[in-house]
């Protein structure tokens, strides 16, 4: 099955009291060239947020980052990527950070993939990240999870999020309008359902121009109006 975006338009619209209020309130990506021009330093941050995200309320640790980004130098990989087991000690008494070991130990190994691919493909992370095909999100996810440190299930998602890559989320409203819509029967974690869920975007992307973000958003609105 397939969803119509005609139907899908409408049914948000009807949410809101103008086109106006509807366009502000839907998200925005970063273009490509915003995107490779944040520092390797920001998608490690970024990374490492949403690592100590995972399990906690956003607003705790979004509340101590700017303590985290003092602690960590500013998160520059070349910086950190030498982080021995003894600084990441010294770390664990450090009471302004969410002193979670395991968690911290992500830091240094996120370094080195960020200088990994760095290396791999002659350029920067943030270009790496800006010229990957929004029509193979779930490409990109998959490269996080195997590759990233504790970046698998919705934290890859969230990274790019965070950053501002387009990408689609799969919240529980979103999974709800694909469950209704036939595309899948529960939340998608194979291979092949991840995969129909990305041609379902894919085909919303074509037959709209928005972007993943706006057209996951639209989707939650479908199901839960307070979205």
């Amino acid at each position: 099955m397939a969803l119509d975006y005609g139907w899908l338009h409408d049914t948000v619209r009807r949410r809101f009291d103008s086109d106006a209020a509807m366009e502000a309130f839907l998200p925005r990506a970063l273009a490509p060239d915003e995107l490779k021009g944040l520092g390797d330093d920001r998608y490690l941050s970024a990374m490492s947020r949403r690592v100590f995200r995972a399990g906690m309320q956003h607003s705790v640790v979004d509340a101590r980052w700017t303590a985290f980004e003092a602690a960590f130098w500013g998160f520059v990989p070349e910086t950190l990527v030498l982080l021995t087991p003894e600084q990441i000690e010294g770390f664990m008494q450090d009471e302004r950070l969410i002193r979670h070991r395991t968690k911290l130990q992500t830091i240094p190994r996120n370094a080195q993939f960020i200088l990994d691919i760095r290396q791999e493909q002659g350029g920067s992370f943030g270009a790496f990240i800006a010229d990957w095909p929004g029509t193979d999100i779930v490409g990109l996810w998959r490269l996080l999870a195997r590759r990233g440190a504790r970046l698998g299930g919705r934290s890859a998602a969230g990274f790019l999020r965070l950053v501002g890559k387009d990408t689609f989320l799969l919240t529980s409203d979103v999974v709800a309008r694909l469950v209704a819509a036939g595309i899948v029967d529960r939340s998608p974690s194979s291979q092949r359902d991840l995969q129909r869920v990305q041609e379902t975007f894919n085909e919303l992307h074509q037959a709209s121009g928005r972007p993943l973000c706006q057209l996951s958003a639209m989707l939650s609105l479908s199901i839960n109006p307070r979205f």
